[in-house]
């Protein structure tokens, strides 16, 4: 076999073997709905479990093992504490602290359950997220944020360089 024919083999097989390799998605999904009942925003974030737990690594130097029967006895403390850190939210221009509720898991997604107490929402005008979710970590990171609230719905995608979405009412 001539050394451009092995050159050629090598060069094609691995070309394939480069294409099987699983593209990694960088990228949360967070909703958030008004509930008139509680005068509260409802919101959940899913988050890769795996990303949550590499942040949870750096940040914390803490092995968190989310999701199995070894996992830390105060993962939720952690992950309350770091999404304090890089979730904020504002209505009328004030930041509001909001209560994390728990957790759980769907196959690799962390589901995080957080309440935003606002009030009637005759009383608010303006709804604003900064999302910083592992934008620090990943620079392809994405958070995408719905709204659903008093019949709209708007959507962004919030990135490092962009990280902040509001929903005038």
């Amino acid at each position: 076999m001539k050394h451009s024919q092995r050159f050629l083999i090598l060069f094609l097989g691995l070309t394939l073997l480069s294409m099987t390799v699983a593209h990694k998605f960088y990228v949360s999904v967070t909703n958030i709905r008004y509930s008139e009942t509680e005068e509260t925003l409802q919101i959940t974030t899913r988050v890769f479990i795996d990303d949550l737990e590499a942040v949870l690594l750096e940040r914390y130097g803490v092995t968190t093992s989310l999701a199995t029967d070894n996992e830390v006895d105060d993962a939720n403390a952690y992950i309350e504490k770091y999404l304090n850190r890089k979730m904020v939210f504002k209505v009328n221009g004030k930041h509001l602290p909001y209560t994390f509720l728990g957790k759980e898991y769907e196959t690799d997604i962390a589901i995080c359950y957080l309440e935003l107490p606002v009030g009637p929402l005759s009383e608010v005008s303006t709804l604003e997220v900064q999302n910083d979710v592992l934008t620090d970590m990943f620079e392809e990171q994405q958070n995408v944020v719905h709204f659903r609230i008093a019949g709209k719905r708007k959507s962004f995608v919030l990135i490092r360089e962009s990280n902040k979405g509001m929903l005038n009412l």
